[in-house]
Formats: C-alpha cells, sequence, structure tokens
C-alpha cells in the first residue's frame, strides 16, 4: 500500500554531557508536538544517552500510542571504522552497547520499546550485523534522506523528502535541535502534502508487518 514510515533519530553521544549541561540541546519538542498535533504515527531511533538526559521526554514518547522506541545504540559511537569521524565501538563491546540502550530505555519508563536497531551514522558491516544477532534485533537503515542534518532550508528538506518517497519508504530524519533545526517546519510541508498524495504514515513495525519480512533496509 501507499504507506511511509517517518522516522527520527534521536542522537547524544556519550561525551556531549558538558555541551548538555552547558545549554546546547539535543532534544526537541516542538517536533513531537507537530507529530501529535498532525496525528503522525513515528519511529523514535534513540540513543541510549539521549534517554539518560531527557527521561522525561523519552517516557512521553514512549507511552504515546502513536509513537514507538527503538535503539540507537547507547553511546552513538561508530559500528565500522571511517564513519563520518565518530568514535568506534570494539567488536567485543557492540552488544553491550546496544543492550545499555536498552537499559537506559527501561530506567526512563519507555513502555513502547520495539526490537529494532539503526547503527550510528547508517555505518555497519558483516562483523556489526554478527555482533548483534545474538541480541535479537532487526538492523533498520532507510531509503530516503530528508538531509534535515545542519540543514538551515526547511523548503529544501521538504522538497528532499517529497521527491524521494515512494510506497513503502522508510524516511530518515532527527530529533535533534542544535543538530537538525528546521526539521519541525519541514514536517509542516511534508505531511499535508504526503496525505493528499495519498500516503499514509505508520510505525516502522507496521511497515515491516506489512512487507511480511523483516531485515536490512538500504
Amino acid at each position: 500500500g501507499r504507506t511511509v514510515a517517518l522516522t527520527f533519530d534521536a542522537d547524544m553521544t556519550a561525551d556531549q554531557g558538558p555541551r548538555a549541561a552547558a545549554g546546547e540541546r539535543f532534544d526537541n519538542p516542538a517536533l513531537v508536538a507537530t507529530l501529535r498535533r498532525l496525528k503522525v504515527p513515528a519511529t523514535f531511533f534513540m540513543t541510549g544517552r539521549w534517554a539518560e538526559e531527557y527521561p522525561a521526554q523519552a517516557r512521553a514518547i514512549g507511552r504515546d500510542p502513536l509513537f514507538e522506541v527503538a535503539n540507537h545504540s547507547y553511546s552513538h559511537h561508530a559500528f565500522t571504522g571511517r564513519c563520518y569521524g565518530l568514535p568506534t565501538v570494539p567488536a567485543a563491546r557492540m552488544r553491550a552497547d546496544m543492550e545499555r540502550a536498552f537499559a537506559a530505555f527501561r530506567a526512563a519508563g519507555v513502555e513502547r520499546r520495539v526490537p529494532y536497531f539503526r547503527f550510528p551514522g547508517g555505518c555497519y558491516d558483516q562483523r556489526a550485523l554478527r555482533a548483534l544477532a545474538p541480541g535479537g534485533v532487526t538492523a533498520v537503515q532507510w531509503d530516503v534522506v530528508s538531509g534535515d542534518a545542519f540543514a538551515t532550508d526547511p523548503a529544501a528538506v521538504a522538497r528532499q523528502v517529497l521527491d524521494g518517497v515512494r510506497p513503502g519508504s522508510v524516511v530518515v530524519m532527527h530529533c535533534t535541535r542544535s543538530a537538525a533545526p528546521t526539521t519541525e517546519r519541514a514536517l509542516r510541508t511534508i505531511v499535508p502534502e504526503l496525505r493528499e498524495r495519498g500516503f499514509r504514515f505508520v510505525r516502522v513495525s507496521e511497515q515491516i508487518g506489512a512487507a511480511g519480512s523483516a531485515g536490512v533496509r538500504g
């Protein structure tokens, strides 16, 4: 069917605590409020460190029936080398990093946790897949890049999404004010336009269920 899954990476690396303490905002309450106002189901790929920094927000997202929370690692460190300059998680620590994120979700009171994992930076290889396999998670990537990271023009973000979406698409966006300040404004264009085209918004779990299979999408 003409479904599309909007996904939002709630990024915060393990070493960004001092920046948050100094006032940098890695959350985006206005974006979450807009999704609720427009009644848009969505999947949040959340880092454990983000859930620790914003436990009340993580809990509210994880208890809202519109949303579901998936795993984006604890540290937002890369699971391969040479991934956008991110520090690298050693292979022996990959599963523990993923499981630490789920533990952070539980501690924050996140209820709607789903067993999906998104690699930081979208970087993965067979070694990373093998490391996570015993943890029972399914790796989920995307086929539409919104370009919202560090973007300054919401119209350009909206245009990139609208040009890329096809039936069954998974769109990657961000729920981080400091790194993606235009996302909420872009949504105000994206959502009504896609609905006008006959698209229905679903969570990733519904998209995977409708496809009848699970695996890496990229």
